[in-house]
């Protein structure tokens, strides 16, 4: 006879719940956003002052 037996599944438990990755994130991605704005701003500033 055998017995019936229960597995669970072997997957590990996130630490952070999913809202808060949403959060992290787009807060990330916000923030490279900027970055990049604010680079692309300072080259563009560069170029101007450098054909004029």
């Amino acid at each position: 006879m055998a017995t019936p037996t229960t597995t669970e599944p072997a997957r590990p438990r996130s630490r952070l719940p999913g809202w808060l990755w949403f959060i992290a994130l787009w807060c990330g991605g916000v923030g490279s956003a900027m970055i990049a704005g604010y680079a692309f701003k300072a080259l563009m500033n560069a170029t101007l002052f450098a054909i004029t």
